[in-house]
């Protein structure tokens, strides 16, 4: 399975050509480039490896949550990609990939939100694949869903900009903390690979971002 995959959700940009499983992958810090780069470096991979997107079997992208123009941009280059090519989609919860990044069994993956908040899902390995222990959602540090049992890893941004109040609120139960970790393509192409291997790919018009958060900055008078 031939698969292109990319993240723009955080300031990082991340791209991965997999091809059944062997990952060439790049990743930068672009900040607010993303829209200038992630063409011009996914066409640099493809030639690289002697691609054409012809013959991949499918595009996939960092769904999130995260960035709302970051998230806008993945699906929108995947989607135009995938429509050209007449290839499916994958959307990827960037959550998931922080998981599968952490090559632990137990994972608590946050990613700052900002406003004082944090995205926040928790995992739990089941042989080769994932169950969800809490589904993404929205909360303040000190509220994030209780889990049960120890050993959880904590892995994500949210991590870095609440670790104090993450570890209060999971206090014995964290077993360490991964630091400075974001969702990369790699990882998205991983889990990728499992949907469209499953037959779960959607058409292009039917891809689409997981915002979550549907505010984006406080009002003046919330300030």
């Amino acid at each position: 399975m031939k698969l292109l995959a990319l993240d723009t959700s955080t300031e990082y940009l991340s791209l991965c050509l997999w091809q059944d499983g062997a990952a060439l992958s790049r990743d930068i810090l672009a900040g607010q480039t993303h829209s200038q780069r992630v063409l011009p470096m996914a066409g640099e991979m493809l030639a690289e490896a002697g691609l054409s997107l012809a013959q991949l079997d499918g595009i996939a992208f960092g769904a999130g949550p995260g960035s709302f123009t970051g998230l806008r941009i993945a699906c929108g280059v995947a989607q135009g990609l995938a429509f050209g090519a007449n290839l499916p989609v994958a959307g990827v919860s960037t959550l998931l990939a922080l998981a599968q990044q952490s090559n632990e069994s137990r994972v608590i993956a946050c990613l700052d939100a900002r406003m004082g908040e944090v995205y926040h899902a928790a995992y739990e390995r089941a042989g080769s694949a994932w169950r969800p222990v809490c589904e993404p959602g929205l909360y303040r540090p000190e509220g994030v869903p209780a889990v049960n049992g120890d050993g959880w890893i904590g892995t994500g941004s949210g991590w870095d900009a609440h670790g104090a109040a993450l570890q209060a609120r999971y206090a014995g139960q964290i077993g360490g903390v991964v630091q400075n970790a974001f969702p990369h393509a790699r990882d998205i192409a991983a889990l990728a690979a499992v949907e469209f291997a499953a037959g779960r790919g959607v058409t292009a018009a039917a891809a689409a971002p997981v915002y979550i958060r549907n505010k984006v900055a406080f009002a003046m008078a919330e300030r």
